[in-house]
């Protein structure tokens, strides 16, 4: 069992309060603000959660608020931050609160666990830094700044390693009787701005400035460089794909993705899961009966999602008129219209490439 001491815990508070970054969900006192930045934050970084965090909150104040909110609208603002299935795990945790909570988020370990998208790491956050309780939030930051304290070569990646590190913490609140909300929120923010600012990734760690620094088992063994150990995630898989923009004037045709899977429900361009040359799209156009006035080559673009990559193609296809009729899950829409469906980013270089975003504020 790994030991935190007072003392150490104390100089760390110390550092967080003179230090403390400032983010707009940070010291509200409103459990609902943690909830939804966790939630945005995963997998993503601080500074492009900003700005999507204070769009959301001019729309959505509250989890009534949430709950009520159209899919499509949510999925709208979620726009760019990606895991859409982020998003939607939201509005359905916001509509089971209503109904079981009274719209209210539980003071409660265990009933934080059983609702939609909520796991140890989000529910102990809530539970620390929204309510004051004596719980661990072992993010990325944390589990860095603690192995390298400890000396820990154990890969990070393993489910043990965190739980080892939570009970570090929920033991140090017990040995210690700490039962201050004020200690207990900033000792959670505290580990994740030391990790961010000062025991940053890569060897690159700014040791001299850090609070526990004398007692770090790898800054007095120079190992800060070699810990934490992180295996390999497996090789993304490459899919290439090539796109059809069809248009006509300001008018584009787009299809709406299935509703599980990858990107689920969400707006793109016609495609297809392989690299066609401009004498197969010809023949594909032709095959579902369009009779394109001209088929130019678009600007190549690769996105990249967590287990695989999109290497796409992509050729405009201007047409007269509109007379393929549309499969269900097609539909045409203008520059006005398209403001309020979402699209995902991975289709940025076109979207960009037509000023189809030209008239949203811009994150």
């Amino acid at each position: 069992m790994y030991v935190l001491e007072k003392e150490e815990a104390d100089a760390l508070l110390g550092w967080y309060r003179k230090n403390k970054r400032s983010f707009p969900w940070r010291d509200t006192g409103d459990p609902f603000d943690v909830w939804v930045s966790e939630i945005m934050l995963q997998q993503t970084r601080t500074e492009a959660v900003i700005g999507y965090f204070e769009r959301f909150k001019k729309q959505i104040k509250d989890i009534e608020a949430l709950s009520m909110i159209e899919e499509g609208q949510l999925l709208r603002l979620w726009e760019g931050l990606g895991y859409y299935s982020r998003a939607r795990s939201l509005r359905k945790c916001a509509l089971t609160l209503t109904e079981r909570y009274g719209g209210k988020i539980p003071e409660d370990y265990e009933a934080l666990l059983k609702l939609p998208g909520i796991g140890p790491y989000t529910a102990g956050a809530i539970m620390s830094i929204g309510f004051g309780r004596p719980y661990a939030a072992v993010d990325g930051n944390v589990l860095r700044v603690l192995s390298r304290y400890f000396a820990l070569w154990e890969d990070i990646r393993l489910d043990s390693v965190r739980k080892s590190l939570e009970g570090c913490i929920t033991d140090f609140y017990e040995r210690e009787k700490i039962q201050d909300p004020s200690y207990i929120k900033d000792l959670s923010q505290a580990f994740m701005d030391l990790g961010a600012m000062i025991c940053i990734p890569n060897g690159q760690a700014r040791c001299e400035d850090c609070p526990l620094h004398k007692n770090c088992a790898a800054f007095c063994g120079s190992l800060t460089d070699q810990i934490p150990f992180r295996s390999k995630p497996k090789a993304r898989k490459i899919v290439r794909r090539t796109l059809f923009i069809i248009r006509n004037g300001d008018t584009f045709l787009l299809r709406k993705r299935p509703d599980k899977g990858l990107l689920a429900g969400l707006y793109e361009f016609k495609g297809i899961d392989e690299r066609l040359d401009r004498k197969q799209v010809n023949e594909l156009l032709n095959k579902e009966g369009y009779d394109p006035l001209r088929v130019k080559k678009l600007p190549e673009a690769k996105h990249i999602f967590s287990h695989v990559e999109w290497h796409m193609d992509a050729y405009e296809i201007q047409i007269g008129n509109w007379d393929v009729p549309l499969k269900e899950d097609e539909v045409l829409v203008d520059k006005q219209e398209l403001q309020k469906l979402a699209i995902p980013s991975a289709f940025k270089t076109y979207i960009d490439h037509y000023g189809l975003r030209e008239e949203r504020e811009r994150v």
